[in-house]
């Protein structure tokens, strides 16, 4: 790694993408979108598959799927979410943080205040409106239930910024160092920053190596291929001999994933397979937000009627509920002019609004 002539590099690199997507969409988004639908998809698989498991006592055939990802589940996303930052973090301090702290403030206020809204009444029941109250508090200060990795963002684009003219070696090797510490004081935002900014960071500061794999998969399908194959065998034996947590494999298991990931999305985008995997990653946050409610509803309903014998199968039908009804929230909300619930309405802007560009951050 080198230090600010890689970050030039890249907004040169991130320069010419954004020439390019102008005449070839598919060229760049596709890739993109693939891959955060896939990321989207293992984070509520994760949560719908621990949720069935935890509430009927047994462990199914998705448990293992979901122990195959870990190593990667996080880090792709973070690392997505770093790739175009190079774009947009030169920009004034008022239009960055419209567009990198606002946007997620709003969702994760709203969303925090809905999902408690849900949950209030059987905690009220258990603990009393006193301690629903305390709780609604303390959201704010650590993440509440599945809403941290947009909490968490803001603060890695801040800290990103305001470190902008430090060497990226220097910065890179103390986020490093983190991941490899394994953090554990009980607050998320320590625990989770020191765990993730590292993925983040290199997606920034590498988009350049990102895009460069990218364009060699898609020129060279067999052998991108043999080394998905490859990257499988090692990963899924590492987690089968319990050491992918271990310090220095974790951080390379994470990296590992994340390049399998998007060699992945390429590899999908090239072959204009699986279009729904991109129209997830096109609409992951609503994703996101969303996917809570349908998930623990269908959990509930085929946990109750007990016409699903297999676990791993009631899982794998709490994750596809999960997405579907997520996305079908989306819509409904769009139909009756709800808009607020999945955009940022206007009085919640602190910078102007400027056209749409051709080539978006992933976010």
């Amino acid at each position: 790694m080198t230090t600010n002539g890689t970050v030039a590099a890249t907004d040169r690199s991130l320069d010419r993408s954004l020439d390019r997507s102008l005449g070839n969409a598919s060229a760049r988004v596709d890739w993109v979108d693939y891959a955060k639908g896939i990321c989207i998809i293992m984070v509520v698989m994760m949560h719908s598959v621990l949720g069935v498991e935890k509430a009927a006592e047994q462990t199914g055939f998705m448990h293992y799927v979901v122990m195959f990802a870990r190593p990667f589940r996080m880090p792709d996303f973070f690392l997505i979410s770093g790739l175009f930052l190079s774009v947009v973090i030169d920009r004034d301090w008022r239009t960055y943080l419209d567009r990198k702290v606002m946007h997620f403030a709003y969702f994760y206020v709203l969303w925090v205040t809905i999902q408690f809204g849900f949950k209030a009444p059987s905690l009220a029941a258990e603990a009393g409106w006193a301690e629903v109250g305390r709780q609604y508090l303390v959201s704010f200060v650590q993440p509440f239930g599945t809403l941290w990795f947009i909490y968490l963002l803001p603060i890695f684009f801040i800290v990103t910024k305001l470190t902008r003219n430090v060497p990226p070696l220097m910065i890179w090797l103390i986020a490093a160092a983190l991941e490899s510490a394994h953090v554990t004081t009980g607050w998320y935002v320590i625990d989770e920053f020191s765990a993730r900014f590292v993925y983040f960071y290199t997606g920034y500061v590498l988009a350049d190596y990102v895009f460069a794999l990218s364009d060699r998969a898609r020129a060279r399908p067999a052998v991108a291929l043999l080394g998905l194959g490859l990257w499988a065998l090692v990963n899924g034996g590492l987690v089968a001999l319990d050491v992918s947590e271990w310090p220095v494999v974790s951080l390379a298991l994470g990296f590992a994933g994340a390049c399998a990931i998007i060699v992945t999305g390429t590899l999908l985008a090239r072959a204009h397979r699986l279009g729904f995997l991109r129209f997830c990653g096109e609409h992951s946050i609503v994703i996101y937000l969303a996917f809570f409610l349908p998930m623990a509803a269908t959990r509930t309903a085929l946990l109750r009627l007990d016409v699903i014998p297999d676990i791993g199968l009631v899982s794998l039908i709490v994750t596809a509920a999960g997405v579907a009804g997520a996305l079908l929230i989306w819509r409904l909300a769009l139909a009756v002019r709800a808009n607020f619930l999945f955009e940022r309405p206007d009085a919640f802007w602190i910078a102007p609004k400027k056209a749409t560009p051709a080539l978006q951050a992933a976010e």
